[in-house]
């Protein structure tokens, strides 16, 4: 029989999907770190991975299953939520606490915020795509290890699961408009930067994976798990 609660799975979905629809709003702005151009949202959103992975290594891909979904509903909900206020008029005063004329201020709330549906559409399927993928892999690979080697789990489904969301991504919002040498360097770049982010931070995924783990009073392994992604029994 499946456990009805757990005092630390509230806490982590919050998390999980905060940074997902933090990541998807700092996005607009292209930072430079290390010599790559690369949106914002990369110093947050591998941080989701690393969550996704917590979520699959302790309580399982059905449970990670659930909130992936959780992610992409409460992301929809507040992209919707965004783009309603971008659409009513805003009022004659409003300058966003700014030394701008109302006409100004809305056209900085929608640079900043607006989403084009290009690359609304690249976001959703890359993020599903890859969430699933990293927590299908790290599943397999702890049922293939028999919960050995936690370090090969998180790092290999972030192989994969990374390289997924940034070909997703990049192809399907910039292909046509990026010449094609340059849309294999910005994935190929985005795919190092979010692995190395992952490897970095495997020292703490032990000290949180762990600490669940003993305070949870679980260890899941998917053996007999129905992976289907669309499925929420």
């Amino acid at each position: 029989m499946e456990r009805q609660s757990y005092r630390w799975l509230p806490f982590i979905t919050a998390v999980f999907v905060t940074t997902l629809i933090v990541s998807n709003i700092i996005a607009v702005k292209i930072v430079q770190i290390a010599g790559l151009y690369l949106p914002a949202a990369v110093v947050l959103f591998p941080v989701a991975y690393i969550f996704g992975d917590i979520l699959t290594e302790v309580y399982g891909y059905s449970r990670a299953r659930r909130v992936i979904w959780t992610g992409f509903f409460c992301n929809l909900l507040a992209v919707t939520a965004i783009w309603i206020g971008g659409r009513i008029p805003a009022a004659p005063f409003w300058s966003a606490g700014v030394f701008m004329s109302p006409a100004a201020a809305q056209e900085a709330y929608k640079a900043i915020l607006g989403f084009t549906p290009r690359l609304l559409g690249a976001s959703f399927a890359a993020y599903l795509v890859g969430e699933f993928l990293n927590s299908f892999v790290l599943a397999r690979l702890k049922v293939r290890t028999q919960g050995r080697f936690l370090w090969v789990r998180t790092i290999g489904s972030t192989l994969v699961g990374q390289g997924a969301d940034s070909v997703v991504f990049i192809t399907a919002a910039f292909l046509g408009i990026i010449p094609g040498a340059d849309l294999g360097r910005a994935i190929l770049s985005q795919w190092a930067f979010k692995v190395g982010y992952e490897t970095l931070a495997t020292p703490l995924t032990y000290i949180v994976v762990n600490y669940l783990k003993r305070a949870e009073k679980e260890d899941y392994f998917d053996r007999d798990t129905d992976f289907n992604p669309v499925t929420l029994s």
